[in-house]
């Protein structure tokens, strides 16, 4: 028994490779989008903030934001005058929270979300206590880093 290759065999096979080059061509660049390649970003372990302590004390908020790696963070001066650090995304729909000096707690104006100063919630939606901080302070440099 002889295997003869036909001409419509021939065009068949060709014509099936070329559409599904085509159909690959097209819908990779698709899937690349749709799929976006993991991000390595480096871990940072402790962070030198851009203002003192007096410079947080003379603010009207008597806090400051600042970035920590990709979240944000909130530093205070409580009402005893000890430093607070804490995460400053809310734990209920990631909103960015405040302190309020005028009744000592961390508070989330997207859905009254209120927290006590050490980060534990204390009422509204929140589930989780906000995430802590470490404070150093050298000099008139402060340094914030994670809470193992």
């Amino acid at each position: 028994m002889e295997n003869k290759q036909t001409r419509r065999g021939f065009l068949n096979w060709a014509l099936t490779g070329g559409v599904i080059g085509l159909l690959g061509a097209a819908f990779y660049p698709i899937l690349k989008f749709l799929v976006p390649p993991e991000s390595v970003e480096a871990t940072i372990s402790q962070l030198k903030l851009p203002f003192t302590r007096a410079e947080i004390e003379a603010d009207p908020k008597k806090s400051r934001v600042f970035k920590f790696g990709r979240s944000l963070g909130i530093i205070f001066v409580g009402p005893n005058g000890e430093l607070g650090a804490l995460s400053a995304t809310c734990t209920h729909l990631d909103c960015t929270v405040q302190y309020r000096p005028d009744l000592h707690i961390i508070w989330c104006a997207c859905h009254n979300g209120r927290y006590d100063l050490a980060g534990n919630n204390i009422s509204g939606p929140p589930p989780r206590p906000l995430e802590k901080f470490k404070i150093n302070e050298v000099g008139e440099n402060l340094f914030v880093s994670r809470e193992s």
